[in-house]
């Protein structure tokens, strides 16, 4: 009898009775029923906490404030999805004052160092947003891969009102992760920062310099 076969003959006689799995209890992650305006309000108090830029925008004019918000950094050009609705609608205004309009439609390695040393911000859809923890939910897609939120110096993400949750946990049961997730799901809690150096907390070391979130309410 192998080693293997031994230790398994141990498990089968050992004394003790069936193991049962304990009931799974979640009332600890329950929280009190909230409006979406008190969903919005949680989340702007707690993401620019950590130095999360927050606007609150109607659907017909965000388009403007972000053109704003882009003249204001000097942005000379936009990372834009390349078939999400958000991309349709950029394209469609591209007079509006916008910088020029990039498309993420080629493999990493033939425009890397564009993407890395040319690019001054991208903007992304989200699956929705936390509201207890300040944190935006991203599905990264072919149209939308990781990159465009991770590599731009200002990433600008689009967040619908009606899907922020309260917690992590309603967000996962209400979305149904568990009927299947992508390869990567990204939780966004502020611009990257990092503490490696000295405990000393910094931001945009390594990612984003600015997060800046549109809420379409």
């Amino acid at each position: 009898m192998s080693s293997r076969d031994t230790i398994l003959q141990r498990l089968r006689n050992r004394s003790g009775g069936e193991l049962s799995v304990p009931e799974c209890d979640f009332s600890v992650l329950q929280r009190p029923v909230s409006s979406v305006a008190e969903r919005v309000e949680q989340f702007q108090k707690t993401i620019e906490s950590v130095h999360g830029e927050v606007h609150r925008c109607a659907r017909d004019s965000w388009i403007d404030q972000l053109a704003s918000i882009l003249a204001s950094r000097g942005a000379r050009s936009l990372l834009i999805p390349s078939e999400h609705q958000i991309g349709r609608a950029l394209r469609e205004s591209a007079e509006n004052g916008l910088p020029e309009l990039l498309i993420y439609d080629e493999p990493i390695e033939s425009w890397q160092p564009h993407l890395f040393n040319e690019v001054d911000a991208g903007i992304t859809s989200t699956r929705g947003g936390i509201a207890e923890t300040g944190t935006l939910i991203l599905w990264p897609t072919p149209e939308e891969p990781r990159l465009m939120s991770l590599v731009p110096p200002i990433h600008i993400a689009v967040l619908e009102a009606s899907e922020l949750y309260t917690t992590f946990h309603e967000a996962m049961l209400a979305q149904n992760w568990a009927a299947g997730m992508p390869t990567n799901a990204l939780l966004v809690s502020g611009p990257s920062k990092t503490a490696d150096i000295e405990q000393t907390l910094a931001y945009g070391v390594h990612g984003p310099k600015e997060l800046i979130v549109l809420v379409i309410e």
